[in-house]
């Protein structure tokens, strides 16, 4: 079912704009999920999966033949690619490093690579790996250009603190954080841990904090008390981006997520990370881009406003010619959003005026250009910037998906692993293209409509900040008023209502609208089957 919500967009002068360009290098394959450093304009690509989407099936699912094996090392201004099998390493190293959804952060010449999930010989079952690999990226680029041993450029230690996936690895100042992420163990099963073969499955619902000291020689790692919150940290598969907080200090905001607890939707808040602690954003949602994929983070100091840039990949909404459309099968989507936040903390999202040129962009990185102006956490300073176009960075890999809902009939066929390059161009203070304010962002009311598919019983989901009555009407397409009342007895925080449509015509379509003193959100619901 899909839901269409009227998004109230409105156009706002832009702070600035970005427009990709496609290059291709011969040979170089489709790579997803995969951990990426960087040294003296070559990128060393770690990790990941060479196949689109993961298959439901557990025979199939994240099945040995579709890691990646290989070390590659890309020039994207020379076009050439080098590459290097790593069966040469310890088994180990082997393992990890041909495993999923790494945590991965670059510090000075070293890569961090932590955890990840897939298939182990050792075990003979697919595991999250426990290991921290430390890599020497000049090194490792300059032995595989050359041809030569690269053994020694790899050390990694077992430490069950680093026994996750799908979370994050980001750094504020010296302290090293590890955001979100799970343990997953043995086949993936959609149908559940007690289906199948069963697996198990835990999210930290932590931020896990440590220093590394690193002399090139010796790893040691010192852990610092987790933080936990099974609420606000039960969170995979997202964005975790630097920031410049208000106070004009290092933090990282981690962007929607999933799975919610109670049900198999995305998370539409964000949260606040500093070196002092943790807080959820307040009064902002999220409505596009939930999934992990591209992001590039810059900070405005003349006007205090910090923007973050998404590039596709997956949500639960996406705007179709101005209409917010909920779906709640969470599609593939093609948006490119950004979302700001002002010096006084409010934080809204805008829907910029170019696309990805396909569904693309889940499990894709950003790989910002060398010599970009940044603070130390990597943030561009968007006012160093010159005002003619620039070359901010690429975009490489990620699944490229044929139709938005795959997953139910996917076969392994209906996505790849992409290959393409994308150049990212950013150009400042234009005023050619507008960017449209998701106006829901900044709403209280939150609505939402369940369950999917509809098939005529109207399930409402919003949220009151305080106790007052709603009007709720729900008219057809023609206008004829279908249900009209007003809602009492409502509580402060999250309000669930049912109301049966009457006379419903498979495809017909409604609108309901509450309404409350200063706010109204509509929902736009296409009755199927």
């Amino acid at each position: 079912m899909l839901l269409a919500l009227a998004a109230g967009v409105q156009g706002q002068n832009a702070p600035f704009n970005v427009h990709l360009e496609p290059m291709e290098i011969a040979g170089l394959p489709g790579l997803q999920a995969y951990a990426v450093g960087q040294h003296d304009g070559k990128w060393l690509l770690i990790g990941g999966r060479i196949d689109g989407l993961h298959r439901r099936q557990p025979f199939a699912s994240f099945d040995p033949a579709g890691r990646n094996t290989r070390l590659y090392v890309v020039d994207p201004v020379a076009g050439q690619q080098w590459s290097a099998s790593t069966s040469t390493l310890p088994l180990a190293l082997q393992e990890q490093l041909a495993s999923t959804n790494m945590q991965f952060y670059q510090d000075g010449p070293r890569l961090y690579l932590v955890g990840g999930y897939g298939f182990s010989a050792v075990s003979n079952d697919h595991v999250t790996f426990e290991q921290l690999t430390a890599v020497d990226v000049p090194g490792a680029i300059d032995a595989i250009v050359h041809q030569a041993p690269f053994t020694s450029f790899f050390r990694q230690i077992s430490d069950l603190q680093f026994e996750v996936t799908g979370g994050r690895l980001a750094k504020i100042y010296d302290t090293y954080y590890l955001v979100g992420g799970q343990k997953f163990e043995g086949p993936y099963n959609p149908m559940g841990p007690t289906h199948g073969p069963g697996f198990v499955q835990q999210y930290t619902d932590q931020i896990r904090r440590f220093r590394i000291q690193d002399d090139g020689t010796t790893l040691v790692v010192s852990h610092l008390p987790a933080i936990t919150d099974g609420d606000q940290l039960h969170r995979r598969d997202y964005n975790v981006v630097p920031q410049i907080m208000p106070d004009g200090q290092e933090g990282l905001t981690a962007f929607s997520g999933v799975f919610q607890k109670t049900v198999d939707l995305p998370y539409l808040n964000a949260v606040h990370i500093d070196s002092s602690g943790y807080a959820p954003a307040p009064g902002f949602n999220q409505y596009y881009n939930h999934y992990h994929c591209p992001t590039l983070p810059l900070f405005s100091t003349a006007n205090q406003a910090m923007h973050t840039v998404f590039f596709g990949g997956i949500a639960q909404y996406y705007d179709s010619l101005g209409i917010l459309v909920q779906d709640n099968n969470v599609p593939f989507v093609r948006t490119i959003a950004r979302v700001t936040r002002l010096a006084d903390g409010s934080m809204s999202e805008y829907k910029m005026p170019v696309e990805m040129p396909a569904l693309l962009g889940a499990s894709a990185e950003f790989i910002p250009a060398e010599g970009l102006p940044a603070w130390p956490n990597g943030v561009v300073q968007l006012d160093e910037l010159p005002a003619d176009s620039l070359l901010a960075g690429y975009i490489f890999g990620g699944i490229a998906s044929t139709a938005r809902n795959i997953f139910w009939v996917n076969t392994g066929t209906q996505s790849t692993a992409d290959h393409r390059l994308f150049k990212v161009y950013l150009t400042k203070n234009t005023t050619i293209n507008t960017h449209q304010i998701n106006t829901q962002s900044t709403g209280t009311l939150r609505l939402q409509v369940f369950p999917n598919p509809n098939n005529g019983i109207l399930g409402l989901r919003f949220h009151l900040t305080k106790v007052t009555p709603v009007q709720l009407r729900v008219v057809d397409k023609a206008g004829k008023t279908v249900i009209e009342e007003t809602l009492l007895g409502l509580r402060q925080g999250e309000n669930t209502i049912n109301r049966q449509l009457s006379n419903i015509a498979i495809g017909a379509t409604y609108f309901a609208t509450l309404e409350i003193p200063g706010e109204r959100a509509t929902v736009k619901v296409i009755v199927q089957e």
